[in-house]
């Protein structure tokens, strides 16, 4: 499994589907759906990625890790 970071490219918003998406072995956009889906549902799935995007660290780019 990997690890969970927001990664650098693919990302559309804050990159959180992405990550989740690359963390549980389906596409970003799999996980767009079911994020937009369950937006419909009563919850605080809003925040919830609101949260993530904010704990969640982003992955270091390649030219990052060069120095």
């Amino acid at each position: 499994m990997a690890a969970l970071v927001r990664p650098v490219e693919g990302r559309m918003i804050g990159g959180v589907c992405a990550a989740l998406a690359r963390r549980f072995g389906t596409s970003a956009s799999t996980m767009r759906i079911i994020f937009l889906v369950s937006c419909l549902l009563p919850g605080p799935q809003f925040l919830l990625y609101l949260a993530l995007w904010l704990l969640l660290p982003s992955e270091k780019s390649p030219a990052a890790t060069a120095w």
